[in-house]
């Protein structure tokens, strides 16, 4: 397991570089001046800006002094557009918020599923099943955007109805704010995966064990908990870091909709104005932490399957 372990972490370290270098050139590519602003600037001011951002260099000068402050010192370097601010006070104050509403999220995605995915394995090619599954299909067709825009126009009028604020519309700062935010974001998350946890009911329920236990006259609760579900949720587990990442840094548009101070506001206005470190930081810091959810479920995977430790 030990040498298991650090392979994984090893292959992590060598991701977060590519995706680092990636990032970097990819944005000296894109067209357009991140020093540009609405007002003119003298020729002086933009010389001591480029010396301030280092962007004077030559661009491998630029990248090996990226890389460094990374390693080093984990310094994403300094925003363009908001005075005085280093990217990683942004995500230190920003990840909290972005984080809280994933983790409500993903929650809500994961219990759904599983409950979803095992009814439609038991009542397979029945009312239950067509219903759960054509709900699932619109779950995943249907863009996050779309879901978010649907939940404030139902929040406004359930509270119209009500005469008083049940949940509120857009902000943050209760639990009344992330639920709905939540909700919408782990829509498809937990279409996703109540779709891969019925098809791995349903192989599981063909299985040869499954009918070895059903012929010793097992209980069917007993067959359920404890042969069933056990084994059809590792699936679901494999799949559950990246799902975890792509919620918790994937919400960007239901942030902007619901007017939740997330991380990944700003990012979308990074990208707006063109401000390089707060994209390259946010950028390697989404990916590190996929990663490391990735890195994560697979040593938790280790321990639910004894064949993975064997290996």
């Amino acid at each position: 397991m030990f040498r298991y372990t650090l392979k994984r972490l090893i292959q992590g370290v060598v991701t977060v570089w590519f995706i680092a270098t990636a990032t970097f050139f990819a944005m000296h590519n894109v067209p357009g001046d991140p020093l540009q602003g609405d007002k003119a600037m003298s020729e002086e001011i933009r010389r001591n800006l480029e010396a301030r951002y280092g962007l004077d260099q030559p661009i491998m000068d630029q990248y090996f002094r990226f890389i460094g402050n990374i390693v080093l010192r984990g310094d994403f370097g300094i925003s363009f557009t908001q005075a005085n601010r280093e990217v990683n006070d942004i995500i230190r104050e920003h990840f909290v918020v972005s984080a809280a509403l994933g983790i409500l999220a993903i929650t809500f995605a994961t219990l759904g599923a599983v409950l979803f995915g095992a009814l439609t394995a038991i009542y397979r090619n029945r009312a239950p099943d067509y219903l759960i599954m054509f709900l699932v299909i619109i779950g995943i067709s249907v863009p996050s955007f779309v879901f978010a825009a649907l939940g404030q126009l139902t929040v406004v009028r359930v509270n119209e109805f009500l005469g008083f604020t049940l949940f509120p519309v857009a902000g943050w700062g209760t639990v009344q704010h992330m639920i709905i935010p939540a909700l919408v974001l782990g829509l498809g998350t937990m279409a996703f995966l109540t779709r891969l946890m019925r098809s791995s009911m349903l192989e599981i329920t063909a299985s040869d064990f499954i009918r070895t236990a059903r012929s010793k006259g097992l209980p069917a609760a007993r067959i359920f908990r404890k042969h069933q579900f056990r084994n059809a949720v590792l699936p679901v587990v494999t799949v559950l870091g990246p799902s975890i990442a792509a919620i918790t840094t994937g919400g960007f548009v239901v942030e902007i909709v619901f007017a939740i101070p997330g991380l990944g506001r700003y990012f979308v206005q990074a990208v707006q104005q063109l401000d390089y470190y707060v994209i390259m930081g946010t950028t390697v810091f989404y990916g590190g932490f996929l990663v490391l959810m990735v890195i994560i479920v697979d040593l938790l995977y280790g321990f639910i399957d004894p064949r993975v430790r064997l290996e």
